[in-house]
């Protein structure tokens, strides 16, 4: 067996494993069309009410100020679908921890996500096989796929033969009036400033958008 292959199985069986054993992430779909913020609720924090002329204009940099919140917290405000790629391991009838990148945090016992398929590359065949679901769960307390056991061999040709996909499901915490209080917030910033430069002096609002955010973005060990 390679040194690489010993590094990356005490990474996936140790009792203090790497919790980034994944090599390579994928957004393959996301909400680009839904708005968050209702034209109301912009229009009366801009005090733009009989004006419908800008309502395009409007409508589109709502969707810009939705994703920069979700980037922000790594939350979604509207699902959002990853495809996660894990590399070799020698699994055969052990389980195979595989963490998942991007995690939105959980309510009353609610799941954050749903796994769509758990794949992988056998042999030299380049065709995915696709994992009964009677046989991997997901384990909320680790964030992470626990996969009951895979065939051997697993591809030594494909760089990364193991294959999730998911999706964050849709986030309780957008309904929060603190949050969406600083989409307001950002919308009216974009909205004021659309240019990238400006001859007065900007200072960040003292109780602007991060501090009303980062309560809720998860601290990164």
């Amino acid at each position: 067996m390679t040194v690489e292959s010993n590094l990356t199985n005490a990474q996936v069986y140790a009792t203090q494993r790497n919790p980034f054993n994944y090599a390579k992430i994928e957004q393959i779909n996301r909400d680009i069309a839904t708005s968050w913020l209702t034209l109301d609720e912009i229009t009366d924090q801009i005090n733009n009410w009989d004006d419908e002329s800008q309502d395009n204009y409007l409508t589109g940099l709502e969707l810009a100020v939705r994703m920069a919140i979700e980037d922000y917290l790594g939350c979604s405000i509207f699902p959002v679908t990853y495809r996660v790629y894990y590399p070799y391991m020698f699994a055969g009838a052990n389980a195979v921890y595989l963490d998942l990148p991007e995690v939105s945090m959980g309510y009353q016992g609610a799941s954050p996500l749903t796994i769509n398929s758990v794949q992988y590359y056998a042999g030299n065949s380049p065709v995915l096989t696709t994992v009964a679901t009677t046989d991997y769960y997901y384990d909320n307390t680790g964030n992470r796929v626990v996969v009951k056991s895979l065939p051997q061999p697993l591809s030594q040709t494909i760089a990364n033969p193991i294959v999730v996909t998911y999706t964050l499901n849709q986030n309780f915490i957008a309904q929060y009036p603190v949050v969406k209080q600083a989409g307001l917030l950002l919308f009216t910033h974009l909205y004021n400033n659309r240019a990238n430069t400006t001859e007065a002096v900007l200072h960040e609002i003292p109780f602007g958008v991060a501090q009303l955010l980062r309560p809720y973005k998860p601290l990164v060990m």
